[in-house]
């Protein structure tokens, strides 16, 4: 409350002066009230929650439908349809920002529980080396071709990370040490997921012209292509022996996720230090190493003890897929199509040259080494 107070009095050597007294009341906030404003600006997580959990269930509806169709590229679809009808309400943002960074982490650990040492060892020398250069090539190619076209921000990076390992997880891991921006991240899982969807479409029509046996094409597709789930679909369809290898080669990709985040989270920490860019105040860098990437390598452990039985690793499989279709769909929520058509068609350029190249390269070593 504030009152005021007016007086005029005849001064000898000028005119009239004005005082002005002002007296303030302070007004006291009881605790009840503060903690009411604290609820109500705390962002609500549940609206964004709920629309992820409604596509995966479409998602899982439609893969047990149509199994060749992934949960995973289902779900990432529907995000980017209903960002960019319109669909989602302001409210779900919170929500589904938290399923893009959080969940997604969750179940990058866990993927580590599909990790069999054994299986990998069991490939032999000549393709663990052909699958290790095939990543290193795919990898620095992509961010180099990514730089030379003028690519901005951390996209050269994310998409090279995602073509190369193991898609949109891959992409999650690298962001906990480049700490990229959101549209970035965005557009690296938007590219990924559309080229994974057309090589489960576009892999097994090439089988038969370029003379691959059950063995090779497995290996070809589990060296190429990006994510777990889109492996499974491309793999599948040229049977069991198939299947096997191109899941095993897989693995061995993303075995590769942890050594590579490190390095890369390594080289921009020196790279700063360089600079004498230690940011702003108070700011704090990321992890060499991220959490949840400790977690992954934790979970490979775990894996290879052999003391988890069966049932649990399935259970854990259906709660990584769950997670990641949840984290996908915020992903696809973040991408604006209108925008990536205007100004992203160096982005689609570089998606489409790192789907090539890893293509290529994998072809070539799977003819050398299986």
């Amino acid at each position: 409350m504030t009152c005021q107070a007016i007086d005029r009095y005849p001064s000898e050597r000028a005119g009239p002066k004005v005082v002005i007294v002002t007296l303030t009341a302070a007004h006291r906030t009881h605790p009840e009230q503060l903690s009411a404003t604290a609820e109500t600006a705390k962002p609500r997580l549940w609206p964004g929650l709920l629309a992820a959990a409604l596509a995966v269930a479409a998602g899982w509806g439609a893969h047990r439908l149509w199994p060749g169709l992934p949960m995973l590229t289902v779900t990432v679809a529907l995000g980017i349809l209903a960002a960019n009808v319109r669909a989602l309400p302001a409210a779900t943002a919170p929500g589904l920002g938290f399923a893009g960074k959080r969940l997604m982490r969750a179940g990058v650990v866990l993927l580590g529980l599909k990790l069999a040492l054994g299986d990998i060892v069991g490939l032999g020398f000549a393709p663990v080396a052909m699958v290790i250069g095939v990543v290193v090539l795919t990898f620095f190619g992509t961010r180099w071709l990514g730089r030379r076209i003028g690519l901005p921000g951390d996209q050269p990076l994310l998409i090279a990370t995602g073509f190369s390992i193991c898609g949109a997880s891959a992409v999650a891991a690298m962001n906990g040490v480049s700490d990229s921006d959101e549209e970035d991240v965005a557009t690296a899982v938007a590219l990924v997921t559309l080229c994974g969807s057309l090589a489960i479409v576009a892999l097994p029509l090439l089988q038969a012209p370029l003379g691959l046996d059950a063995v090779r094409y497995g290996g070809w597709v589990g060296a190429s292509v990006h994510d777990v789930g889109q492996v499974v679909a491309a793999g599948g369809v040229a049977g069991p022996v198939a299947l096997h290898i191109a899941v095993v080669v897989k693995l061995m990709r993303v075995l590769l996720l942890a050594p590579i985040v490190v390095g890369t989270g390594y080289a921009l920490r020196r790279r700063a230090a360089r600079a004498g860019d230690t940011g702003p105040a108070g700011a704090r860098r990321p992890a060499l190493m991220p959490l949840f990437v400790v977690g992954f390598l934790a979970m490979v452990a775990v894996r290879g003890t052999g003391l988890l039985p069966a049932s649990a690793l399935e259970v854990a499989g259906t709660a990584q897929d769950l997670l990641l279709a949840a984290a996908l769909f915020g992903l696809g929520s973040m991408v604006d199509l209108s925008r990536l058509v205007r100004t992203g068609w160096r982005a689609l350029l570089l998606g489409l040259a790192s789907w090539v190249l890893i293509a290529g390269a994998a072809y070539g070593g799977v003819l050398l080494t299986m």
